[in-house]
C-alpha cells in the first residue's frame, strides 16, 4: 500500500539524522562565553590602604603617583630647616644676600659660612635656616641681649707688641697708622665691660637724619675724596663693593658695636686689618648713590641706632 511504503521512506532519514546528531559535540549556550578562558596571570599588587579589594593595574599606576608613595623620589628639607625659629637663626627671605645677612645680625660673613659649612656663600635658598651666632654661645642669652664677643686688639702696621683695642684711647702717645690724621676728641659709650670711644668719620655737614623706615645712618655729603676715617678702634670685617652700597667698610669694634661707610669712591683697608680711631680708611665718593656722600652707619648688636646718640657733638 502506498502510505506503508512510504512511511519507512519517510522514517529512515529522520533516524539517520537523529543518530548523526547523537554522536556530534553538543554547542555550549552563549551565555557561557561571556567569561574569558583562564590563563596564568601575575600576581596582583596589595591593595591600597582603604581598599576592599587587591588593586589593578590602573590601581597600582595610581598608587605610584600618590603624595609620599615610596617610589617618588623624596623631598629633602632645606638645610637647617629643624632650626626655623630658634634663637641664634635665621630664616633666608627672598633678596638677602649672606653679607647682608651677616651685617645685621653683627657678624662676619666668613663666620656665618664657616658656622653653616656652606660651600658657596652665594648660593643661599629663601627658607635656608642659617647659624648667626657661634656655636658655643648661649643662644637664650643671645635672645635677651646679643652675642658678646672677646675683646678685640688692634695690631698697628708695623708689626709692633699689640695693644687691646679697649685700653688704646688711654695709652699716651699711641701710634696712629702712618697718614692717618690725629683722633678727634670723641664721645664714649659704655655698653656693660665695653668702652667704645667715637669720632665723626667726616667732617662734612649731615644732609640726611637717621630714619629707621628709610635710612639706617646719617648722609655726610663732601668733595670726591674726601677722607673717610674710623669711627673708633677695631677690625674691618669687610672692605669691597656692596649691592646698595657701593664700595663698603665695615668695621667690627666689639660684641656689641660694627659701623659701615658706604658710597666710597675708594677703599684704602683690607679685609681682618685692625684699624684705629681717626685712621683715614676710604675715600669719600658716589658708588651706587646719587651724590657725593658718605652714608655711615652704627649698629648694635646688628641693629642700626641713631649714631647721633653715640657720636660727640660738634
Amino acid at each position: 500500500m502506498p502510505l506503508t511504503i512510504a512511511t519507512p521512506r519517510l522514517i529512515a532519514p529522520l533516524l539517520l539524522a537523529l543518530m548523526a546528531g547523537c554522536t556530534s559535540v553538543p554547542t555550549r549556550a552563549p551565555v557561557e562565553d561571556r567569561k574569558p578562558p583562564t590563563r596564568p596571570q601575575a600576581r596582583a599588587p596589595a591593595a591600597s590602604p582603604g581598599q576592599t579589594g587587591p588593586a589593578t593595574p590602573s590601581d597600582a599606576a595610581q598608587v605610584g603617583t600618590a603624595p609620599g608613595d615610596a617610589s617618588l623620589p623624596e623631598v629633602k628639607p632645606l638645610p637647617g630647616a629643624e632650626n626655623a625659629g630658634k634663637p641664634g637663626y635665621y630664616s633666608v627671605r627672598p633678596g638677602d644676600t649672606l653679607m647682608r645677612i651677616a651685617l645685621d645680625n653683627g657678624q662676619n660673613w666668613r663666620d656665618v659660612v664657616r658656622w653653616n659649612s656652606l660651600d658657596n656663600p652665594n648660593l643661599i635658598e629663601v627658607g635656608q635656616v642659617l647659624r648667626v651666632i657661634p656655636p658655643t654661645a648661649d643662644a637664650g642669652a643671645v635672645a635677651s641681649r646679643g652675642v658678646a664677643a672677646p675683646k678685640i686688639e688692634t695690631r698697628p702696621l708695623d708689626g709692633k707688641a699689640a695693644v687691646p683695642a679697649a685700653a688704646a684711647a688711654s695709652v699716651p702717645g699711641a701710634a696712629v697708622a702712618s697718614g692717618a690724621p690725629a683722633p678727634a676728641k670723641g664721645g664714649a659709650q659704655r655698653d656693660g665691660d665695653e668702652d667704645v670711644s667715637w669720632v665723626w668719620p667726616s667732617a662734612g655737614p649731615v644732609a640726611g637724619s637717621f630714619d629707621e623706615a628709610s635710612n639706617k645712618g646719617l648722609d655726610i655729603t663732601g668733595k670726591a675724596g674726601d677722607p673717610v676715617l674710623a669711627a673708633a678702634d677695631g677690625r674691618v670685617m669687610w672692605a669691597g663693593p656692596h649691592r646698595g652700597y657701593g664700595n663698603l667698610v665695615i668695621v667690627k669694634h666689639n660684641g656689641t658695636y660694627l659701623t659701615a661707610y658706604a658710597n666710597n669712591q675708594a677703599l684704602l683697608v683690607k679685609e681682618d686689618q685692625p684699624v684705629r680711631r681717626g685712621q683715614k680708611i676710604a675715600e669719600m665718593g658716589s658708588s651706587d648713590a646719587e651724590r657725593v656722600q658718605l652714608h655711615f652707619e652704627i649698629r648694635r648688636q646688628g641693629k642700626p641706632i641713631d649714631p647721633a646718640r653715640l657720636l660727640p657733638s660738634r
